[in-house]
């Protein structure tokens, strides 16, 4: 820090020099001819020698009100020591901040959360506010150095045209930037307006899309479970078109560099988002098809749980293991869907639950039928009504196979279910003194 306004300052102290040096010479050589020229036409102007002549024409041209040399070089050091002064103090503060920010900033600030989700940490936070103060630092440092110089190349003759330059450089983009903004205000005005609109009309979509969710508001043939996503559909439709509204009125809207910009980032986003708007596109026709909604359990390629997540791009289901199985909507669309939920939501006797045994043919069959029936109703989160069957679905060589139907809407429940059919099945046939062992032959025929 010392050592960079040392630098600053004897480059500061340096130009007033040779500005001054330069323009003593030049400022001389003026007078002199100046005061040549006047002996020349005086008609009593005596012939003097040339230190004479000058010494007398720069004591004759040079301005009263004009300071000299001495009372510049003064001001020029004045300002440069107050400028090199409040450098000091700037950094100095910067430094302070920078230890209390350090000291007490990890009590003070919070971490950055949103819905229990962790952006920022009190670490992270700390390490942004130092990066911002250090650029502040500069930037004030920065602008000193800008005002000042200039302010110094208008004391002298020889610089001050490099002083209206550099204060053009600084004044010239700050006027445009200003003579802009006041012009654009009233297109400001009818962004503001627009975008206002918008939001109100979709505050009056929201309440709409609430009130049929909740099935207070019924539209006949729209079901309570497209109003989200129609309401989400919407909103992107509705945007895109405030967009396309508000376009003409945005600065620069109408430049080629602008355009070309706009016609890239289009370019960009069609070619590699192929893939996202396909999966967007299946999210859309899935939604409206209603194959399933959160919490059904279904089957999705050879894979059993329960739907957790779905939105336009993915369907997440959890199967009874506790996995999390991700499934693209292209996937889905093209998949067959196996929905466990849709008999006991809609039908009022519920999912059918089933297995199979075989038994040989030395047992008759109502037997075994009086066996599992008596089976299916003594487990748990079976329905009573309607009363368990029996199938037999098959006729082997040595035994037929016989499978138990029974009547379920616990869903959640079915691995559970099974457990408790199949202990059940096995307690009827052993306290029945029937053993289950299907014996199987197999003849080999040699030539």
């Amino acid at each position: 820090m010392r050592r960079f306004i040392f630098l600053t300052v004897l480059f500061l102290m340096l130009l007033p020099g040779f500005s001054a040096a330069q323009e003593s010479d030049d400022g001389l050589s003026e007078e002199v001819i100046a005061d040549e020229q006047t002996i020349e036409d005086s008609p009593k102007a005596e012939k003097t020698t040339p230190d004479t002549v000058t010494s007398a024409s720069y004591v004759m041209v040079r301005p009263k009100d004009e300071m000299t040399f001495i009372q510049k070089l003064g001001m020029t050091v004045a300002i440069i020591v107050v400028q090199a002064l409040l450098i000091w103090l700037i950094w100095h503060l910067f430094k302070r901040l920078n230890i209390n920010l350090e000291t007490s900033g990890k009590d003070k600030i919070k971490p950055l959360t949103i819905r229990k989700f962790k952006i920022f940490s009190t670490l992270q936070i700390i390490e942004i506010i130092e990066v911002f103060l250090r650029i502040l630092k500069y930037v004030i440092t920065a602008v000193q150095l800008i005002l000042t110089i200039p302010i110094i190349f208008s004391f002298f003759h020889a610089t001050r045209d490099l002083a209206s330059t550099l204060f053009g450089y600084i004044l010239d983009p700050i006027k445009d930037i200003a003579l802009n903004a006041v012009r654009y205000i009233p297109n400001l005005f009818k962004i503001v307006i627009i975008v206002l609109i918008t939001r109100y009309v979709l505050r009056g979509l929201k309440f709409f899309s609430g009130q049929i969710a909740r099935g207070r508001l019924v539209i006949p043939g729209f079901y309570p479970d497209w109003a989200e996503p129609t309401l989400k559909i919407l909103q992107v439709l509705l945007w895109a078109f405030t967009v396309a509204v508000i376009y003409p009125y945005l600065p620069g809207s109408d430049s080629k560099a602008f355009q070309g910009v706009s016609v890239f980032i289009g370019v960009i986003f069609s070619l590699g988002s192929s893939t996202a708007i396909g999966n967007l596109v299946a999210g859309f026709v899935i939604t409206y098809m209603r194959p399933f909604k959160i919490g059904d359990r279904v089957q999705i390629k050879e894979i059993t749980g329960f739907v957790v997540e779905k939105n336009l791009m993915v369907v997440r289901l959890k199967t009874h293991k506790n996995e999390y199985v991700t499934f693209p909507n292209l996937m889905i669309l093209g998949s067959n869907i196996i929905n466990y939920n849709t008999s006991s939501d809609e039908d009022e006797e519920g999912l059918i639950i089933f297995a199979e045994i075989t038994f040989g043919y030395s047992t008759p069959w109502q037997t075994i039928h009086d066996i599992l029936i008596n089976a299916a109703l003594a487990t748990d989160h079976v329905q009573k009504t309607p009363k368990p069957f029996v199938l037999q679905t098959k006729m082997d060589d040595f035994y037929a196979c016989y499978q138990i139907n029974c009547y379920t809407k616990d869903v959640s429940k079915v691995p559970l279910i099974y457990t408790l059919l199949y202990e059940n099945i096995q307690n009827g046939f052993r306290e029945a003194g029937l053993d289950m062992t299907a014996a199987h032959f197999r003849v080999i025929s040699k030539g």
